[in-house]
């Protein structure tokens, strides 16, 4: 099955401390980010390692994720996402370096869609689309947020 993988960087004029600290308080998604999270819950928590139950919305829809996220301290996370209801599987990395200007976010994703007709209709979307709405529900609110 082949993957789809998303990416972009983008700037954020803030520490990163700032950044980190936002970025990885997932129950407080819903509040932060309502445009791309209904509900996060915390089901286990080992150290940085994080297996989650969320509601997330995407295409105008919301659907159930189980995510598995290894917390890279001060650095961002790692996570393994399934959508059973949306048939698709994924692996988020959101990694964040210090820069001159503040914080830069290098966000990649790669999403596997296992539904074939699912994957004609949602793959040029997907491209199309998700960086671009995941910059405007999230990298920007995240910089309203963060930058003075």
């Amino acid at each position: 099955m082949k993957e789809i993988e998303l990416h972009n960087q983008w700037l954020v004029k803030a520490p990163v401390e700032d950044v980190f600290r936002m970025m990885t308080d997932f129950e407080k998604f819903p509040e932060r980010f309502p445009k791309v999270a209904e509900s996060i819950q915390v089901k286990k928590r080992e150290g940085n390692y994080l297996e989650m139950d969320a509601i997330v919305r995407s295409f105008g829809k919301k659907f159930p994720v189980q995510m598995k996220t290894h917390i890279l301290p001060g650095k961002g996370f790692i996570s393994d996402n399934d959508s059973i209801k949306f048939g698709t599987s994924g692996h988020e990395e959101m990694l964040l370096s210090k820069s001159p200007e503040g914080t830069l976010i290098d966000y990649t994703y790669r999403v596997s869609i296992h539904k074939a007709w699912l994957r004609v209709v949602a793959t040029p979307l997907i491209r199309w689309y998700s960086m671009k709405y995941w910059e405007k529900a999230v990298i920007n609110e995240l910089r309203k947020a963060l930058e003075k």
